[in-house]
């Protein structure tokens, strides 16, 4: 198994984690989104994945793009320990909070959607951030209210063990903490974020563990 990714992309801390969650060997491709114009619009990685964006996944010549799609993946072909709960209710609450990160804020927060604003929009670094924040704060408002109080919030996003929900949800705390946004208004989060980081699989994915890190 080769994964390729690169050590501040959220998307790929969510395969890390789910890598590590279910004990996978693999061998990690850096591929560095600023280096020289960005790795990823290299001829040989776009022959793996055209959109040209980490992740992805090689399972023994099966590539895979799209962090949602190899976690699905994962748990899948390699269901234990299982990221997604047995019943459809708790796949589908787990599912709609991931999707609050993964469809809802990381799209348009992500670096080349940044990139866009300031090179190409000419948007100062002040408002880029700005924008940056505002996001990030609506989407952080519906996770904890979401997950405050719900009866199947339990150490982790849903439940005692750790999810889909949890695996998006850190990434997305570690960048909010890097954009100095706010986040002492969500209790709730901020204590499923420290109990993820309580546990191997997820230090050893935080960003700065990461060989490529600099």
């Amino acid at each position: 198994m080769k994964y390729y990714g690169f050590f501040r992309s959220s998307a790929s801390y969510r395969v890390r984690i789910g890598l590590n969650l279910k004990g996978l060997a693999h061998d990690y491709v850096p591929v560095h989104l600023s280096r020289g114009g960005g790795e990823q619009f290299k001829a040989e990685f776009g022959a793996l994945n055209p959109q040209h964006l980490v992740p992805v996944l090689d399972d023994d010549g099966k590539i895979l793009i799209q962090s949602m799609a190899i976690l699905e993946y994962l748990d899948e072909t390699r269901p234990e320990p299982p990221i997604m709960p047995r019943d459809a209710y708790g796949r589908a609450r787990v599912r709609a909070l991931a999707q609050v990160v993964a469809c809802d804020i990381h799209p348009i927060n992500n670096l080349r959607v940044l990139n866009y604003l300031k090179n190409e929009l000419k948007v100062s670094e002040d408002d880029t951030n700005t924008w940056y924040r505002h996001w990030v704060g609506l989407g952080l408002s519906s996770i904890e209210a979401l997950l405050a109080g719900h009866p199947d919030t339990g150490r982790f996003c849903h439940g005692d063990s750790p999810t889909l929900a949890d695996i998006c949800l850190v990434p997305q705390v570690f960048n909010a903490q890097r954009f100095k946004c706010p986040l002492d208004g969500y209790p709730t989060i901020m204590r499923i974020h420290d109990a993820c980081q309580k546990l191997d699989a997820f230090d050893r994915a935080r960003p700065e563990k990461q060989a490529d890190a600099v």
